[in-house]
């Protein structure tokens, strides 16, 4: 019961490794408060949360809008009174080098990706650095460290969120606040698994390819990044700050050639 006592805010809770995360820390003790664009996702979450013995509330929101995201935190304030982490999680994919990329779309990644942390972080943050106390985790990816054919936008994003967390471990610090991200690899999550059977001939084949790709010869699991997101999230990484966790099966430091 690492996380007794503690309330979290989940963004992007509804599936995949915000999912996992959510259902591991609610066992680990914590109210979860499940976050998602998709009212029926956030609320099977909640239900699986609730069906084995926890506590989770759903708020909707968009952590791209400014009133949503301020409603949701004062939503979740007036519930449970106070908010010990934050977990930076949702986030979309964008693929394309620079010159197939459309504007729009190029906005459209950048403002989820980054805007979608700037957002929460601004308005709970405020309420950690009152209670001097806060663990905030954000959820970059092994791009961020390492070239990757057509993810210009994606990498654009996640190496922006690293480098926030390392800027912003500087300001917090005073406050007791850690902020530290973490850094996957490939992980076989609903999202991949459809992008693999919608965007190759042979979705297998493509898999074994990015199995390859790693040392581990896998994909992760969202279980994988849940269990370093609950060390982030506990006292258990107390001296981690503005700190990258990798959990990428070696691809970023063990490439072979």
């Amino acid at each position: 019961m690492r996380l007794r006592n503690k309330t979290v805010i989940i963004t992007g809770a509804g599936s995949g490794i915000g999912k996992s995360t959510a259902l591991l820390f609610a066992r680990e003790g914590a109210t979860v408060i499940v976050n998602d664009l998709q009212e029926p996702a956030g609320e099977q979450t909640v239900k699986e949360i609730r069906d084995a013995g926890g506590i989770g509330h759903f708020i909707q929101a968009d952590v791209t809008d400014v009133q949503s995201v301020q409603a949701m935190v004062d939503k979740a304030l007036n519930l449970v009174g106070h908010i010990d982490v934050l977990f930076n999680n949702a986030g979309i994919s964008g693929v394309g080098a620079i010159h197939e990329i459309e504007p729009e779309q190029w906005d459209k990644v950048i403002n989820v990706n980054i805007r979608g942390v700037f957002l929460p972080t601004k308005y709970v943050v405020p309420h950690m650095m009152e209670r001097k106390s806060g663990s905030i985790i954000h959820m970059s990816s092994c791009i961020a460290e390492i070239g990757l054919a057509r993810r210009a936008s994606y990498a654009a994003t996640k190496g922006a969120v690293l480098a926030l967390t390392k800027s912003m471990q500087v300001d917090y610090a005073p406050y007791n606040i850690r902020v530290n991200a973490l850094l996957p690899g490939t992980i076989l999550t609903p999202f991949v698994e459809n992008y693999l059977k919608t965007s190759y001939a042979d979705p297998e084949e493509a898999k074994r390819s990015l199995k390859s790709r790693q040392l581990s010869n896998d994909l992760g699991s969202p279980e994988d990044v849940a269990n370093a997101a609950l060390f982030l999230a506990s006292d258990d990484s107390k001296f981690m700050m503005g700190s990258p966790l990798y959990i990428d099966g070696g691809v970023t430091f063990g490439k072979n050639a």
